[in-house]
């Protein structure tokens, strides 16, 4: 592991996809991201806690409780963290324009730059077709990606064996499958004209597990990625400008590596599971589909079905 002085400071820190919950979710990484970066502002731009998987199947690990600690102890200590909820933790989309533990909770929001420019910030499954007109798809994507994420960690396992670092296969294959690659490129535009029918200068999304910064037409599109394959996390500079930090790689993390020592990682609250009721997984309406009609360019029609059906991973 490569040792970090002190801690990173940024003006605003994007993070998306952690996916607690599941046994992919690297939470030790982001424990130790977490540990070793401040920043004014924080932003969960969704998929921070998958319903999906805990209807299905309960794993709560201790270190999946520390995260949610980890960024409850931020808020109170002055960060200021908005949370936006996704497709997986569609459940907290019920306590919109509410506060948990010094944590506002909305469906999109406006972010100013340090330079003046405006950021609309949203998790991404408004502009997904899959998600907006065949759910049960997304879901079924969801089961196969899980299935790859397994194997990939018994990839990782041999790989440990001859002190080789983490590579993610399901990152491989997804930039080299045709449709998929295709999938993301439909769906950076249709963020991207989003982005400008709010009249704002680019956009921070997540949702694809595709980390990401680059113009499209004008407009600003940037993915903070996942901490599932990736392991990243958008930042903005106190000057304004844009980066995304690979943390495993800027760390050299091994996974199931133990970890350094952290004394402010100690929760000082009751162990408890999220703050959101988990009862109410199962019967919370998806409310993306509320913004079909911002979305309808998401991607080529196909017949029978308005939007496209290539599998959407997350």
């Amino acid at each position: 592991m490569r040792a970090i002085g002190s801690s990173l400071k940024f003006r605003t820190i994007f993070l998306s996809d952690i996916h607690l919950g599941t046994r992919g979710c690297k939470a030790h990484f982001l424990l130790d991201f977490l540990k070793h970066t401040e920043s004014e502002k924080l932003y969960l731009v969704g998929d921070i806690i998958d319903g999906w998987r805990l209807r299905k199947n309960w794993f709560w690990t201790q270190e999946h409780n520390d995260v949610v600690q980890k960024i409850l102890r931020k808020a109170r200590k002055g960060t200021d963290v908005t949370y936006v909820p996704g497709n997986h933790d569609e459940f907290a989309r019920d306590f919109l324009d509410q506060e948990f533990g010094q944590i506002k909770v909305v469906r999109d929001v406006i972010h100013h730059t340090a330079d003046g420019r405006k950021f609309l910030v949203a998790h991404g499954d408004e502009c997904d077709g899959v998600m907006i007109y065949a759910k049960w798809l997304a879901i079924l994507g969801d089961t196969a990606y899980v299935a790859a994420l397994t194997l990939n960690t018994w990839f990782n396992a041999i790989r440990r064996r001859f002190d080789l670092p983490y590579w993610s296969l399901s990152k491989y294959l997804k930039h080299r499958v045709k449709n998929a690659v295709q999938f993301i490129s439909n769906y950076e535009q249709a963020m991207a004209r989003m982005a400008r029918e709010r009249g704002a200068d680019g956009i921070v999304c997540g949702h694809i597990h595709h980390a990401e910064i680059r113009d499209i037409d004008g407009i600003t599109y940037l993915n903070d990625g996942d901490w599932v394959e990736g392991c990243t996390a958008l930042v903005e500079h106190f000057d304004g400008h844009w980066e995304i930090l690979h943390w495993a790689d800027l760390r050299g993390l091994v996974p199931n590596e133990p970890m350094t020592a952290d004394d402010d990682a100690m929760p000082d609250l009751p162990s408890v599971i999220p703050t959101f009721p988990l009862s109410s997984f199962g019967n919370i309406p998806l409310e993306a589909t509320n913004k079909a009609k911002e979305c309808e360019y998401s991607s080529s029609p196909t017949p029978g079905i308005p939007k496209s059906t290539v599998l959407s991973e997350p």
